[in-house]
Formats: structure tokens, C-alpha cells, sequence
């Protein structure tokens, strides 16, 4: 009776290990990773293109079968940590705050923002691959398209917006099949058998280099003089240049064609008559214009539009000259 019993019960034991059969299904994890976008040097003369990537990896472990693994996603991009708050534009900003605008696009036109809501709509990718028993894996890579737009204004420095926390979010839904290809997922966020969520971070980044541009010198024009220079000959004229944002800056004017030592002087064409005249920096033309820095040049600090600075002429009495035209060439140095 005890040894009938007892077979009884291994009988009982191998049924019960035979109907309970390992799950099919397996869990799906996706990892994604981003490279900068880094944009170089940029003047604001023109747009300046350049594009990130965005690899995500997913993997799917466990006792599965040979089966099909569809996954759907979609990639949130936010203002960045350096952003005004919403997205037309965005913008990177330096050390001081100072503002650089530019976009993160989804489509190689760029005409699509890449955001985070409805408006402006994130990327959404599918992606499919097959999973041998014990486990595979399948990625996709996508482009960031981003665009530093054409501005004035601009200040020099090394900008940066980094898109790390909440300012990146990546969520999706998978579902499988054995032997075959499942229905995708309804949505990011819903159907399927499982999903998750992870983080992309990265940085855009540019730099603003310290630049000068003249853009006029006005002549110096003393006039006409009847007879001899009898009295001091008073005239200005005018530089205009442009430097980006809190570039330091020097102007200086050097000693002309016909100087004789520090003295200035106009030429009567080919001819040794001189007409002797000086360049102020101040309107009662007293502190020389000069070329040696901090000395005698005009310093300042650009502003990223356009700045003027008059130049103070003058011929001094008493003169007595050759009737004629008597000119000088002046070089202007912008250092910076």
C-alpha cells in the first residue's frame, strides 16, 4: 500500500510540471544617446547649419520564443536648460546671459520644430526587428536638424544650451508575436504589451568670435583757403565700424604719407610744399590721434551694431603756401 501510494504521488508531480509551460513573453528595454550639436563659429552674417544624431537601442530579454517585436516611440525635445521659455526661438546664452537664437528641426528643410507637446510636435519613430530564442535587439538612428538664424547684434563669447532633466524625454510601447509579426502598439503611451521611458541629454553649442568691420571713412575736407592761412582751419569727419558684443576695441591713425616726424602734413602733388594739419580726438583739439594704444588711440567696447567716432581736424595759423590741392592718405587700424 505505501509503495502504491507513492507512485501515486510522482505520477501526480510530473503532470503538474508538464502543464505549466515557460511564458512566451519577454520584457523590451530601450536606451537612447545623442551627440552635440555643435554649430563652430558663427557671425550672425548668414544662417549656420549643423546637425546631432539620436541612436536608441532596444533590447528584448527573457524566455521567448522565436517571435517579431514591433516597438513605437516618440522623442520630446524641450526649450533646453538655457531656453526663454517656449520655442520660436530657442536660444543658447554665454557667461553674461547674452542671447544666441537658433532651432532644433526634425526634417532636413527645416520647417518642422522638433518640441515636446502638440505644437511643436515631437519625432516619432517605429521600429521592428526579430528576437531569436533567448533574446535581440534592434536601434535606429535619427537626425537633429538645427539652424542658427542670421541676426544682428550679437555679443562675442562661447554659447551653450544644455538639454538635460525634464528638457528631454523619450517614451514608448512595444508588443510582440510568436512565430510572427505583432500589431504595433496604438500609441507612444498605450497598447502593446509593455513600454518604459528614458532620457536623450545633449548640448547645442557656438561660438561667437571678437570680430571688427569698418564700414566708412568719411573725408576730411578743410576747404577752400583764399591767400595765406591766417587762422586756425577747424573740419571733422567720421569713422563707422561695427564689433561684436563686448569686443574690446582700438582705433588708431597713423602719421599719414607725408609726415615729417609727428607733424602731419598734406602735399602739394609731386612738389615739396607742404600744408602742415593735426587729428584731435576730443572737439577743443587737444589730445592728439595717434597710433600707439593707450596712448593716444580711442578705446572702446563693441556693441554688435554700428558705432561712430568723429575725428576733430584741424590746420593751424599761420601758414603761407603755394596756391593748389594739397592732399594726405590716413590709414585707419581698428585692433581688437
Amino acid at each position: 500500500m505505501i509503495h502504491s501510494r507513492s507512485l501515486v504521488v510522482l505520477a501526480l508531480t510530473l503532470v503538474g510540471l508538464y502543464c505549466a509551460p515557460p511564458s512566451a513573453e519577454a520584457a523590451t528595454t530601450c536606451t537612447a544617446s545623442t551627440t552635440p550639436l555643435a554649430f563652430g563659429t558663427v557671425t550672425g552674417a548668414a544662417n549656420a547649419d549643423s546637425n546631432g544624431s539620436v541612436t536608441i537601442t532596444c533590447n528584448t530579454f527573457g524566455l521567448s520564443l522565436a517571435a517579431g517585436v514591433r516597438v513605437r516611440m516618440c522623442l520630446y525635445i524641450g526649450d533646453g536648460v538655457n531656453g526663454p521659455g517656449h520655442f520660436n526661438p530657442r536660444r543658447m546664452t554665454n557667461t553674461f546671459g547674452d542671447p544666441l537664437q537658433f532651432q532644433i528641426y526634425r526634417d532636413a528643410a527645416r520647417t518642422l520644430t522638433w518640441g515636446n507637446g502638440s505644437f511643436p510636435s515631437p519625432l516619432n519613430i517605429d521600429l521592428q526587428y526579430s528576437v531569436p530564442l533567448l533574446g535581440g535587439s534592434g536601434s535606429v538612428t535619427a537626425n537633429l536638424f538645427g539652424r542658427v538664424f542670421a541676426q544682428t547684434g550679437l555679443a562675442a563669447g562661447s554659447y551653450t544650451n544644455p538639454f538635460t532633466g525634464g528638457h528631454t524625454f523619450m517614451e514608448f510601447r512595444y508588443a510582440e508575436a510568436l512565430l510572427g509579426t505583432p500589431a504595433w502598439p496604438a500609441s507612444c503611451s498605450s497598447g502593446g504589451i509593455g513600454g518604459g521611458s528614458t532620457t536623450f541629454p545633449f548640448t547645442a553649442s557656438a561660438t561667437v568670435p571678437n570680430n571688427c568691420t569698418i564700414s566708412t571713412a568719411t573725408n576730411l575736407a578743410f576747404g577752400t583757403v583764399p591767400g595765406r592761412i591766417s587762422a586756425n582751419r577747424d573740419q571733422t569727419s567720421a569713422i563707422t565700424f561695427t564689433c561684436t558684443g563686448r569686443t574690446a576695441w582700438n582705433v588708431a591713425l597713423n602719421n599719414g604719407q607725408n609726415a615729417s616726424g609727428n607733424i602731419r602734413r598734406m602735399r602739394l602733388g609731386t612738389t615739396g610744399s607742404y600744408v602742415n594739419y593735426e587729428l584731435y580726438r576730443d572737439p577743443g583739439r587737444t589730445q592728439r590721434w595717434g597710433a600707439t594704444a593707450g596712448t593716444n588711440t580711442v578705446p572702446g567696447t563693441g556693441t554688435g551694431s554700428a558705432q561712430t567716432l568723429t575725428i576733430y581736424g584741424r590746420v593751424p595759423a599761420t601758414q603761407v603756401v603755394p596756391a593748389g590741392n594739397y592732399r594726405d592718405v590716413i590709414t585707419v587700424t581698428v585692433t581688437y
